[in-house]
């Protein structure tokens, strides 16, 4: 019992400064989201990044570090809690399986610009996966699994920036492009849940057009979040098989795990409504601390050194969920 304390302790004393750190960064970056209409998550990021001089301090790193591995995947386990199959049910399989293809095409796009315009791999699966599942979130849990190269951090900040902002643009924009389209309600709402990148924006824009399009939209957008799983799953697959990246690590991550089994807990209708509840703003939480720290790492010289053509990936996958989610609603009417 006693080395048990002791190597808590000890643990403590190690993390606390950097995980303050993260931690107060993450409250700040809440106050700022909730009285200003904004995402959490990208003021986060930015906040950390204006600190990135704290890195110098070697006190710091080991909580910071933690709070940008473990503590993100925390967070991402945690999302399983905010899933059932029945939310899956709801849609269709033509529905469903259609918004899995849609998945696939965007990562394969996410690849097909980053060799175009002579990317990394790493940037595509970034960008394409963040784009195809759930934006920031989606690209958080990605890096985790992806190898630790020089710039990582850099990409996964790109990556998230690009997300958000253009989650952003979207919330405001696609709702009166669906009614260009024609879409009606619950067609507008798919076309919205199954295009924004990020949760809260799909959310807000869904709503702002009408209670059956939000419905609609949360359920499509919670779909794609289930898709996170066999996307790290297919991740994982080919770095075991890539002896040079392989380094013993275990064939699934352990959050990925965790994030199935609690959405089929979930599934089983016995979890109660306040526990659903504590685990999605538990997520938020975890998440935001985990980004400022990833905020933190980065520094904002080496963000602007990877140039324009990852924006332009950016756009061209974003505008590519886009066409191929639109082009498929109208065809299904």
């Amino acid at each position: 019992m006693s080395q048990t304390i002791a190597g808590l302790s000890a643990f403590v004393q190690k993390h606390f400064p950097g995980l303050a750190v993260a931690m107060l960064v993450g409250m700040a970056a809440a106050f700022l989201g909730s009285h200003y209409k904004g995402s959490m998550l990208l003021f986060a990021l930015l906040l950390g990044m204006a600190l990135h001089f704290l890195t110098e301090d070697a006190r710091l790193k080991p909580g910071i570090q933690f709070a940008a591995s473990t503590v993100l995947r925390v967070g991402v386990a945690l999302l399983g809690l905010r899933l059932t199959l029945d939310n899956v049910a709801s849609l269709g399989a033509p529905t469903v399986l259609a918004l899995a293809l849609a998945v696939v095409l965007t990562v394969l796009a996410g690849l097909a610009l980053a060799r175009l315009l002579g990317q990394d791999r790493d940037l595509g699966v970034l960008i394409g996966g963040a784009t195809a599942i759930c934006g920031a979130s989606a690209a958080l849990a990605i890096a985790s699994v992806l190898p630790q190269r020089p710039g990582q951090e850099q990409r996964t900040t790109l990556a998230v920036i690009g997300v958000t902002t253009l989650s952003t643009v979207a919330m405001v924009v696609y709702p009166a492009l669906t009614g260009w389209l024609g879409f009606d309600a619950t067609t507008a709402g798919i076309f919205i849940g199954a295009t924004i990148h990020d949760v809260a924006q799909v959310v807000g824009a869904g709503y702002s057009l009408s209670p059956a399009a939000g419905d609609a939209a949360t359920i499509t957008k919670l779909i794609r979040v289930a898709f996170l799983m066999p996307v790290l799953l297919c991740i994982a697959l080919v770095l075991r098989g890539n002896s040079a990246t392989q380094s013993g690590a275990p064939l699934l991550p352990w959050f990925a795990v965790a994030f199935a089994v609690l959405m089929l807990i979930n599934s089983t209708g016995v979890v109660p409504g306040v526990v659903q509840h504590a685990a999605t703003q538990g997520s938020q939480i975890c998440l935001v601390v985990a980004i400022a720290a990833v905020g933190v790492k980065t520094s904002l010289r080496d963000v602007a050194a990877l140039g324009w053509r990852p924006v332009g990936m950016l756009l061209g996958v974003t505008l590519f969920l886009a066409v191929i989610a639109a082009a498929y609603l109208h065809w299904a009417r």
